[in-house]
């Protein structure tokens, strides 16, 4: 599933390609995709005349701010956009399509079809799910280690539990999670509330470092992921535990193991974490 590095990575793309466009049409070929209103019918018609003139990221959610709405829109596993002529045949997969004034087409497609997208009155999407339990964004000033600590004093979960569940800093996932506590040292099994204030101080800034170095790389293609332009990102390149089972850890040389915390495939050294 993309996760912050990545979404941020599509929004940037997406800015570059589709802001200021002016959506004439719409057209829906999996309807399960479209939450919010629960009509697809309606779903069109609100959006015919809207334009585009911001795309923001919250947590792991694409949101496209027009004139009078808010869409809100989650890729899921395999999820991507990218802009096509009018005239261009739909590739395969190809579930919604968004038709501009100007005759290219924004395609959303999906192989898995587990994508959602959500319209808000402009404004209140804060207000509702799915964004409105969504913990802090990282790169902001509300993300602090007393917030952490605050967070998980009173928790029996995995901190690689608390950090997946995006309640307390969002758009963490398997991948970044994994990263983070190699680079802060912390074995993803501990007890979040177990960890020190040294612990939590380290934690914190590997939060933050990790994920600005994905962003910087354009995120990591694990599976499927590209970005809007349709070109792969590169942090895969700098993993140093995720998806590295039985090679040698790049600071000690012991194999990196591999175990199941909260249902999650999780990398970890067990010599450098405790």
């Amino acid at each position: 599933m993309p996760e912050l590095p990545e979404v941020e990575t599509v929004s940037r793309t997406l800015r570059q390609l589709v802001i200021g466009k002016t959506i004439s049409s719409v057209d829906v070929y999996w309807a399960n995709i479209i939450k919010k209103p629960d009509d697809v019918e309606q779903f069109k018609q609100e959006l015919i005349g809207q334009t585009i003139h911001e795309i923001n990221r919250r947590g792991k959610f694409l949101v496209f701010v027009l004139d009078d709405l808010t869409l809100v829109s989650h890729l899921r596993m395999e999820g991507r956009y990218g802009l096509f002529q009018k005239d261009e045949t739909l590739t395969p997969h190809t579930h919604v399509v968004f038709t501009f004034s100007d005759g290219t087409e924004l395609r959303y497609q999906d192989v898995r079809k587990f994508g959602t997208m959500h319209i808000f009155k402009k404004g209140t999407e804060e207000d509702y799910l799915p964004l409105s339990q969504l913990g802090v964004e990282p790169f902001s000033e509300t993300f602090t280690v007393d917030l952490m600590k605050k967070a998980f004093q009173n928790t029996t979960r995995t901190i690689k539990v608390v950090l997946l569940d995006q309640k307390t800093v969002v758009g963490l996932g398997n991948i970044y999670v994994d990263e983070a506590l190699f680079k802060a040292r912390i074995h993803p099994e501990r007890i979040a509330s177990s960890l020190t204030l040294e612990e939590l101080t380290k934690l914190h800034e590997a939060i933050i470092t990790t994920l600005k170095e994905a962003v910087e790389l354009g995120g990591s293609s694990i599976k499927s992921y590209v970005n809007g332009q349709g070109e792969m990102g590169m942090f895969q390149q700098q993993l140093t535990v995720y998806g590295r089972k039985g090679e040698p850890c790049v600071t000690c040389g012991l194999e990196i193991d591999k175990t199941v915390v909260g249902g999650r495939g999780t990398h970890f050294c067990r010599n450098c974490q405790n």
